[in-house]
């Protein structure tokens, strides 16, 4: 969803890939005055390594240029955070991305869903759909992702982070 605000600012529209974007649905446009490549992989998540590594190569990209819009577990809903690198905390696609790029030393726009409730199996809870209660501050969400998304390109991490996170 945020992928396709992105999109929807820049004008870009995403359409399937070929060769080593096959896939992927893609575009290239100009956010926060830079020029992007927008992607979304049409894997399953936990094998979008591949799709990202065949269109960083595609693009003669490298990984620390990648910037990856994510679910986070560990961040409440509604929380948005900038990083660099780090761990993947169990996230199967962050794995992926990882493995194939061969480090963790990329950007990333986490966008807090919040933890399974009770026993929940993490796996479950991702895919299911949003309750009605976090449905009436998606489209928020989502704009502010956009927009920390926008800021990081255009200010660099530091600067977007002293935007985007809130004071101590």
């Amino acid at each position: 969803m945020v992928l396709a605000e992105l999109a929807a600012r820049a004008g870009v529209r995403l359409s399937p890939g070929k060769g080593a974007r096959a896939r992927a649905i893609s575009g290239e446009g100009r956010l926060a005055g830079r020029r992007v490549v927008l992607t979304q992989p049409t894997t399953y998540m936990n094998e979008s390594g591949g799709p990202v590594r065949g269109l960083l190569d595609y693009h003669h990209l490298p990984a620390t240029d990648l910037v990856v819009l994510h679910d986070e577990l560990d961040l409440p809903f509604e929380v948005v955070r900038l990083k660099r690198g780090g761990g993947e905390g169990g996230h199967n696609g962050l794995r992926s991305i990882s493995r194939s790029t061969g480090t963790r030393d990329y950007l990333r726009v986490r966008i807090g869903i919040g933890r399974p409730p009770g026993r929940q199996d993490p796996a479950d809870f991702v895919l299911k759909d949003f309750s009605a209660t976090e449905r009436k501050t998606l489209d928020l969400l989502v704009a502010e992702a956009a927009d920390a998304a926008e800021l990081l390109l255009e200010r660099g991490l530091e600067a977007a982070q002293n935007v985007v996170h809130p004071r101590s």
